[in-house]
């Protein structure tokens, strides 16, 4: 019996030591000084160590970011796996829509995380190719991230299909993390504006096989009205509005997100 005990305090401990350990070095990741001052700025609307400690992060992890835009992320996230050889992006490869703007975003993103290696580490690509199959072998990685880009493969009728591809390159019990802009479940659906159904997405990841095991508030923002002219894009960082009401869209905030953890069975 006190072998039992010790043993469980043992375990107890070192799962303790364990998260405080994960969780410094992304407290330190985060606030690295080598990250986009207007990057930094926005660490109150994207909630980073909450987000990313929410899904469960861990440095011994196989880690994908699926099509990271300009690096928001990707910043954070080079930082903490620097050095682990356990961190990839997934690009488009050819774009298949927003062609122009798409493939300007990537070819930067290359660049400057190329020219920055010294600072954020190695980031190794992988494919996603123009039928939005991932190019990767099955069953690699221990957790799969994408931020804000379910509308665009909704829009494009590629969610359930690059969802499945996901689904395949995992392992068993490995964590996919979605941030999503969140619309009203009794709005009307509209793509273009930016905004997706909580449930819908829900039911269209489990459709692929992955289980939904906990969701979080943590990106939450009860101030989105979600009705305006350009979308979420009305919203700042983007302002499509420019100076009109510029004011009063800085005073809500980035968009309202759903933050959902799945698991792959």
């Amino acid at each position: 019996m006190v072998n039992l005990i010790k043993l469980t305090f043992f375990f107890i401990t070192l799962s303790f030591i364990n998260e405080v350990y994960t969780k410094d070095f992304l407290k330190e990741a985060i606030s690295n000084e080598n990250r986009k001052t207007e990057n930094v700025k926005r660490d109150k609307y994207r909630n980073p160590y909450k987000t990313l400690n929410f899904f469960g992060i861990n440095k011994e992890m196989k880690i994908l970011e699926i099509t990271p835009g300009r690096g928001w992320y990707t910043e954070i996230l080079a930082t903490y796996m620097k050095d682990s050889n356990n961190f990839y992006i997934a690009k488009y490869a050819p774009p298949q829509f927003a062609v122009e703007i798409l493939t300007k975003i990537q070819n930067e993103f290359e660049k400057y995380f190329l020219n920055n290696e010294d600072r954020f580490g190695k980031v190794k690509y992988i494919s996603i190719n123009k039928n939005f199959d991932i190019l990767s072998e099955k069953n690699k990685f221990d957790m799969v991230l994408t931020f804000r880009n379910s509308h665009n493969w909704l829009k494009n009728k590629k969610a359930e299909k690059i969802y499945n591809s996901i689904f395949k390159i995992m392992k068993k019990g490995g964590v996919l993390g979605i941030v999503q802009h969140r619309a009203n479940e009794s709005s009307t659906f509209n793509y273009k504006a930016g905004y997706v159904k909580e449930s819908f997405l829900i039911k269209l990841v489990e459709k692929q096989g992955f289980k939904l095991i906990d969701k979080s508030e943590v990106n939450s923002n009860p101030k989105d009205l979600k009705n305006y002219e350009k979308g979420v894009w009305t919203l700042p960082p983007s302002l499509r509005l420019g100076e009109k009401d510029q004011l009063k869209y800085l005073k809500i905030g980035e968009s309202d997100r759903m933050t959902l953890k799945f698991i792959k069975p």
